[in-house]
């Protein structure tokens, strides 16, 4: 199995319940993905405690609690939770039986620099927070942030299960157990369930079926956060991919569009799926996440060369100017949501993360990809120190990792350096070291594929400087 035993004692269970649950939510002041999990716990009858909502933003952390509590006080809720904003990492962490990460590191102010400053040398980014010059950037500022938050794990509650949400996940996650060996934490993305939907639509199309469940699409997963593929893929003991290859073969130059509100044209998260598909025909393999993700580990010149070759392959490039706006909108929302003048709504967000605590905790046995250490050798020919995306079995208070299996030549070839990246970027981080920095980024496929290496090295020093304030004081000389 893989981490520790017995951090339930405090925990109580009744008839199939558990209650007096304590979780720790770092970055509780979120507006956006903290509604949703609080609507999962609030349908969920079969877990209840107290959520400690930390953030270094109180006011935020407060309005949460208000509606949190709002929420809980529904009549039509039936996971009930105590919301409270604590002011320090201690109060949260405290007892806590489960840890929840989903902060952002900086500002958007900063994030502007790490997506469009690159595009002086023709580097285009589609979403900027995992892999490329934002990626990297992104993760000098978040790594320091996350060995205080593992510091402060190890001494409050070490045997506390801890979920991280923050991109990029890989060096987050990567960071965690490098500060605290023993910890039991593991991060969780919801991009496989994208492509999961998708051969889902395409099953449901190609087989006459009205509604077919997500999971019921079984997938063996394999590769890093982002750049995750399936190998395998079957409905009901139906191989899939010949189901797809036909499906690619038919709609390769128009994709998957959808109408409305959800077209790449009109949703800067949306894609036509060309990108996949095109990945298929060269490769063999289900690319398994996002075209905006997956767009961004390959060489610049392909997929992300210029503005109009992204509007080729059907997706976008999710300005910040766009997430600026968005913010606003959701500060909006919290306004409404504090004054009660509209409400969290209790419908399932999709994402797993209460399952995976309901599993956790005994309640029930249940299967979901996962980024945690290569420690079993899930994928045998990528190091053991390798924050690795597969499948794992979730039970009472362990995972068991599946063996995904090796990763074929040319998947291992696109992989690879970004593993090695993970590695330097992570020792600069947390030794300041911009010559190791300099090389992960020279190493990056964007920046490979358009950046000489001075104009790489001009360009990481300009991008430090915009982002100082949030790095460790000896990035300064």
């Amino acid at each position: 199995s893989y981490f520790g035993k017995g951090i339930y004692t405090i925990m109580v269970y009744h008839n199939s319940k558990v209650t007096d649950i304590k979780i720790a939510y770092i970055g509780g002041g979120s507006r956006g993905w903290a509604w949703s999990f609080m609507g999962d716990l609030a349908i969920e009858p079969a877990l209840s405690g107290t959520i400690a909502l930390y953030d270094i933003d109180m006011e935020a952390a407060k309005n949460n609690e208000i509606i949190g509590n709002r929420l809980t006080a529904n009549p039509d809720t039936i996971g009930k939770w105590d919301y409270k904003a604590v002011p320090t990492l201690k109060d949260a962490l405290a007892g806590a039986d489960f840890v929840i990460i989903s902060i952002l590191p900086g500002t958007f102010d900063e994030m502007e620099y790490d997506v469009h400053l690159p595009e002086k040398y023709g580097i285009y980014q589609s979403v900027g927070d995992t892999a490329g010059p934002g990626g990297i950037l992104r993760a000098l500022r978040t790594l320091p942030m996350y060995v205080e938050i593992a510091e402060a794990i190890k001494e409050y509650s070490p045997n506390a299960w801890v979920i991280n949400y923050t991109n990029p996940m890989s060096l987050c996650v990567k960071v965690l157990y490098h500060i605290f060996p023993g910890i039991k934490a593991f991060g969780c993305c919801h991009e496989v369930f994208g492509t999961q939907k998708v051969l889902k639509t395409i099953c449901e199309e190609e087989f006459g079926i009205d509604a077919i469940d997500r999971s019921e699409i079984i997938v063996n997963v394999l590769g890093i956060n982002h750049f995750t593929w399936f190998d395998r893929a079957s409905y009901k003991g139906i191989d899939l991919f010949p189901v797809y290859k036909a499906y690619v073969d038919k709609h390769y130059e128009e994709g998957m569009d959808k109408g409305g509100d959800n077209n790449w044209m009109n949703n800067s998260f949306a894609c036509a799926q060309r990108v996949k598909f095109d990945l298929f025909r060269r490769y063999g393999y289900i690319a398994a996440a996002g075209d905006r993700h997956l767009a961004e580990f390959m060489p610049g010149d392909e997929y992300l060369n210029n503005p109009e070759t992204v509007k080729n392959w059907k997706f976008g490039l999710t300005t910040v100017a766009y997430r600026k706006e968005d913010l606003k909108k959701r500060l909006e929302k919290s306004a409404r949501l504090v004054k009660g003048e509209e409400g969290v709504k209790l419908d399932p967000s999709g994402e797993e993360g209460v399952l995976l605590i309901k599993a956790l905790c005994g309640l029930t046995r249940m299967v979901s990809n996962v980024n945690i250490p290569n420690t079993n050798g899930q994928i045998p020919n990528l190091p053991r120190t390798a924050i690795v995306e597969t499948n794992a079995v979730f039970a009472k208070d362990s995972i068991f990792p599946l063996i995904a299996g090796e990763l074929p030549g040319q998947l291992l070839t696109l992989i690879k350096p970004h593993v090695e990246n993970h590695e330097d970027i992570l020792k600069a981080a947390l030794h300041p070291d911009f010559d190791l920095a300099l090389k992960a980024f020279t190493n990056d496929p964007l920046v490979k594929a358009h950046c000489l290496p001075k104009d790489a090295k001009t360009l990481l020093r300009d991008m430090i400087r915009h982002t100082l304030s949030y790095l460790p004081k000896e990035w300064e000389a």
